[in-house]
């Protein structure tokens, strides 16, 4: 397991793929506990499977109010209820 400083951007790219999910599901509580209101996950550009998990566990998050691709498209951008 990864002990990993909640800041307001973490990359995925230290994980396994089939972690993806869980990180960002407790990346995203500890950031809202955190105070933080936008965060960045940085998934890669690849095929687009990092960025389909990431971006499945954003719609289902309670407290994502929206995201979005971040410039470089190798990451994603989200809101949080604050």
């Amino acid at each position: 397991m990864h002990e990993v400083p909640i800041e307001d951007t973490i990359d995925l790219h230290s994980f396994q793929p089939r972690d993806f999910k869980a990180v960002v599901e407790e990346y995203l509580h500890q950031a809202v506990r955190k105070g933080f209101s936008e965060v960045r996950i940085i998934h890669g550009r690849g095929i687009g499977v990092a960025r389909e998990i990431v971006r499945s566990a954003l719609a289902r998050h309670p407290d994502v109010v929206e995201y979005r691709d971040w410039p470089d498209r190798g990451s994603t951008v989200a809101r949080l209820r604050t």
